[in-house]
């Protein structure tokens, strides 16, 4: 081989180096690229299937509706992807099912699961002036995912339907468990153990005391199973106290669970009642009093009778209710309720005495027996009470009820009654 083709194949010239490096790069970056574009492609979606959703819990204050009294509350979850906010609500039922009210009398109600847009769930609460606030929650990823998917279970039709119980198994029920479910029971072993004394009594009838007539119905209709004290597991039926509950709790990883809290709507009408001491001497005094005019009236029998009549039809009303909703429903918080013993279902029985009465009539022995027999029934009641056997927060009900029972036993005496009819 000569030297000059030595030093040419040796030591080839700049231009054709140039070339070759030229080359090799887009070689390189025909094979790069079509792999990494597939890789961003794949993903993509992937990233978008394991991000968390966004958790939040929504509660609305009471409305003046009576079926609103005690608030309402749902469960918020905010795609990842799309940021579409989802509200799932347990609070739906529907009034054309087959036998509504008398399931409803009979506590065998049943409520829906209910998926519909934020938006949409909150056109009703900002027409009537509810206020609305969100707690935003801090889950870890897995924990708010398996909440989601959980929920968009649970919201299918086929599992929608569940047992509604105003204490037990209501909305803000669904919203505890469905959140203590999806945090493994850790929202449960934080409140379970920790009380303020209220109880299923106290709260419907501070919840109700705006209207009068619900809240004497509650006092009169709960027996013992209302009376004995919550912990803030169980004080979540309401819905304000699940949200107030919420910011005592921490999640897995030691921090708060409830990161932020947003008001959606301000509160435009009557403000969620107070707690207030409940003082049983203003009943007594309204029972002596009363006590006090009946027998005031002395002779005058008629007079007596106009007075007793819707007195002893009252209780023999409400007495007949309780006897139902403790025989024939499955209201547990009715059962063995006390205040048969002050609205007594006897009372029935005195209307016909007190007819003849008014009608200037003498009625027989029985009359007497009978007053005296309820008069002793109420006695029965304080004397129960006092002995704390399955306290029953009925006092107030004893101290109005027993003076008129035993004031009416005293002033429409027999001996009064034929004096008066001969």
């Amino acid at each position: 081989m000569n030297p000059w083709y030595r030093a040419t194949a040796a030591a080839p010239d700049r231009g054709s180096v140039r070339r070759w490096a030229v080359f090799c790069v887009l070689l390189l970056a025909l094979l790069v690229t079509p792999a990494a574009v597939a890789q961003a492609a794949t993903q993509a979606p992937a990233q978008a299937a394991t991000s968390a959703p966004r958790v939040g819990v929504v509660t609305m204050q009471p409305g003046e509706v009576f079926f609103e009294r005690f608030g309402h509350d749902a469960i918020v979850v905010v795609d990842p992807v799309s940021g579409q906010a989802t509200s799932y609500n347990f609070g739906f039922f529907d009034p054309s099912e087959p036998d509504f009210v008398p399931r409803f009398a009979r506590g065998e109600m049943m409520y829906y699961l209910v998926v519909l847009p934020l938006d949409e769930d909150l056109q009703q609460y900002r027409a009537v002036g509810r206020g609305v606030s969100i707690q935003w929650l801090d889950l870890p990823p897995d924990q708010a995912r398996a909440l989601a998917d959980g929920l968009a279970i649970r919201s299918q039709p086929e599992n929608a339907r569940y047992h509604y119980d105003y204490f037990v198994a209501n909305c803000a029920t669904m919203v505890r468990d469905t959140l203590d479910r999806a945090m493994g029971g850790a929202l449960k072993s934080q409140l379970a153990g920790r009380s303020r004394g209220n109880t299923f009594r106290s709260e419907a009838v501070r919840l109700a005391s705006p209207a009068p007539w619900m809240w004497l119905g509650f006092d009169l209709g709960l027996g013992p199973y209302a009376d004995r004290p919550l912990s803030r597991w169980e004080e979540a039926f309401v819905p304000m106290r699940l949200a107030d509950s919420l910011t005592q709790v921490h999640n897995s990883a030691g921090r708060p669970l409830v990161q932020s809290t947003q008001v959606l709507l301000p509160h435009r009408i009557t403000p969620e009642p107070a707690e207030q001491q409940r003082h049983w001497w203003p009943w007594l005094l309204a029972g002596l009093i009363i006590a006090a005019g009946v027998l005031a009236l002395g002779r005058r029998q008629r007079m007596l009778a106009a007075f007793a009549l819707p007195y002893w039809l009252l209780c023999a009303i409400g007495g007949g209710l309780l006897v139902y909703l403790w025989g024939f429903t499955v209201h547990q918080s009715a059962w063995a309720n006390r205040n048969l013993l002050l609205v007594n279902p006897l009372c029935v029985l005195l209307l016909i005495g007190g007819i003849a009465v008014l009608r200037g009539r003498r009625p027989g022995r029985w009359f007497d027996v009978l007053r005296w027999v309820v008069a002793a029934a109420a006695l029965l009641a304080l004397l129960i009470h006092w002995l704390s056997f399955q306290a029953q927060g009925n006092l107030q009900w004893v101290l109005l009820l027993l003076p008129i029972h035993t004031a009416l036993a005293i002033a429409l005496r027999r001996h009064d009654l034929s004096a008066r009819t001969r």
